[in-house]
């Protein structure tokens, strides 16, 4: 059973303004779910259909009919699970490895699948300005399909940070250097920009390198990548010339 302040409370989290309020944000599905709990997120509580995560107390956990479920739901098909985990207090970036750095992109399913690249590249950090996507934003958490539980996310002044670090900084652009003709360090800051306007003015001044993905097609009529789908491209390349 589910009460009416506990609904209000956990659709509220829907709008970031309540998740910062409550320091709390929304998880769903089994798979999402298991991986914060084998990370360092702190459980607030479990709500379930059916016997699963059988190895929680039952003091942090609630069995709710798929009615209930469906009211708390952001899913418009609801798994079996729902979780509230504690947003963690916010650390300090380093200034090391290979970052990548967000400009403003607003879409949560290409934050969420930039989240997971990093992830599977091994990139441990990622860098926001104010501009971009929240982080817990459901449909981010949802995207990231665990990754999240990896990867440090900081939300910053990405042009104080970037001018702080004493790393190259690599800027995608239509019209930059072939990537696949690049010298590419294993260290380095790799900005992307906003879905519809790209990297802004103030970012590109910092930018000591121009990349780009060469458009192959012979109509070269395709206006430019998504940026998730750069993202992949620009980091795969940059792991293979480390390797």
């Amino acid at each position: 059973m589910i009460s009416k302040n506990q609904i209000k409370l956990i659709t509220s989290l829907q709008q970031k303004k309540f998740r910062q309020l409550h320091k709390l944000f929304i998880a769903e599905g089994v798979k999402v779910i298991q991986e914060l709990l084998d990370s360092n997120f702190v459980l607030e509580h479990l709500y379930v259909t059916e016997s699963i995560f059988e190895s929680l107390n039952n003091e942090s956990k609630t069995v709710i009919t798929e009615s209930e479920l469906k009211k708390i739901s952001c899913l418009s098909t609801p798994n079996n699970c729902l979780a509230l985990f504690a947003i963690p207090e916010t650390e300090k970036p380093i200034s090391s490895g290979l970052i990548v750095a967000l400009d403003a992109v607003r879409d949560p399913g290409n934050l969420g699948t930039i989240i997971r690249l990093c992830d599977w590249f091994g990139v441990e950090q990622l860098w926001c300005n104010e501009q971009t996507v929240d982080l817990y934003n459901p449909k981010v958490v949802q995207a990231t399909m665990g990754s999240l539980a990896r990867v440090k996310v900081h939300y910053l002044d990405l042009e104080k940070e970037i001018q702080k670090a004493n790393l190259p900084v690599f800027g995608t652009f239509m019209d930059g250097e072939n990537i696949y003709q690049s010298n590419l360090p294993s260290e380095g800051i790799l900005i992307l920009g906003n879905e519809a306007n790209g990297i802004s003015t103030a970012i590109e001044k910092l930018v000591t390198s121009r990349l780009a993905i060469p458009r192959f097609g012979n109509l070269q009529k395709t206006e430019s990548l998504n940026v998730a789908t750069a993202t992949a491209i620009f980091l795969s390349e940059f792991k293979r010339s480390a390797s």
